[in-house]
């Protein structure tokens, strides 16, 4: 088992990007490869490494940042909302050294493909026009090459931008997301040391969703189609992990994904399995009915009431 201690600092930079390709993976992610003149200084932890990804406005060639220093965000909130770039948070799917190189993985959420003549069979066939989903989505699912956009990503391997790290004394792992936590889910399962013991659920749209997950480690993967017409009664993940024999030993758990079901999960392993809460790292990548924006101005609103207290 592989074990690390959370960084001190989290040393994140600007850096401008172009898209390099793009290669569809299954009916509802598509793969987009980024490259840049500083792409060599940018140095993913692995695992879940999260980033922030800026896209322009339809009617722009590349995002509008007034300010790319410390006070960014805060630039970046008084900016006119027609003309401030769209910020999205995402994974590292995996980086390459020569040539500077990085992958991101793009879960469409409703921005499938229709009848197209740049997707081959069987993502052809079918589906929702590419207008669907959010932002990112359908900026992802009509990405071309020469693309540009700007990340707020690592400059150091260490960082605060890496969520999973198990414990010393860890025996097992627990891995559980949908399809948005795929990409991560995949980073975690290429870093596991050889001979990890990982019990893992993945829910996805479609069975053309599966993919090849590389590990060195011991692992059981369960995939979990949803099933729509009987998604209003139940939860695919939350379901399974009742009807789970888990190991023996001390796990470690990582949980992401729908921001309901995540709860939902974390309440299950902690009050049910009786596994410590300390051990369990959770992550909300996205929440039915509201968008990014909606959190980020949740947040927003938070710091500033919790600033005024």
């Amino acid at each position: 088992m592989t074990t690390t201690a959370a960084p001190a600092t989290t040393p994140f930079r600007f850096f401008e990007v172009q898209v390099l390709r793009t290669r569809r993976l299954g009916p509802s992610m598509v793969r987009v490869t980024f490259g840049g003149e500083r792409l060599a200084e940018l140095a993913s932890g692995g695992r879940d490494q999260r980033f922030k990804l800026f896209l322009p406005q339809p009617h722009q060639d590349r995002p509008l940042l007034d300010d790319t220093g410390d006070g960014w965000y805060a630039a970046w909130r008084a900016q006119d909302p027609a003309e401030r770039a769209v910020m999205r948070s995402y994974t590292i799917r995996e980086q390459r050294p020569d040539p500077a190189e990085f992958d991101v993985d793009f879960a469409l959420h409703g921005a499938e493909p229709g009848a197209s003549p740049e997707l081959s069979p069987p993502f052809e066939q079918g589906g929702a026009p590419l207008t669907a989903g959010g932002p990112a989505s359908r900026w992802a699912a009509h990405a071309r090459p020469g693309d540009r956009l700007t990340v707020l990503a690592p400059a150091v391997a260490d960082n605060g931008g890496v969520d999973f790290r198990p414990p010393a004394g860890t025996d097992w792992v627990l891995l559980t997301g949908d399809t948005t936590a795929l990409p991560a889910i995949a980073g975690i399962l290429s870093w596991l040391s050889p001979g990890t013991r990982a019990k893992v659920w993945i829910e996805i749209a479609h069975e053309d969703d599966r993919q090849q997950l590389p590990s060195f480690a011991d692992a059981e993967i369960t995939w979990l189609v949803r099933d729509e017409a009987a998604a209003a009664h139940g939860e695919p993940v939350l379901d399974a992990l009742r009807a789970a024999d888990l190991p023996e030993g001390t796990p470690y758990a990582w949980v992401a994904g729908e921001a309901g079901t995540v709860k939902a999960v974390r309440r299950h392993l902690v009050r049910e399995r009786g596994l410590d809460r300390r051990a369990v790292t959770f992550t909300g990548y996205w929440r039915r009915g509201a968008t990014e924006e909606d959190l980020i101005a949740e947040l927003t609103a938070g710091t500033a009431t919790s600033q005024e207290d």
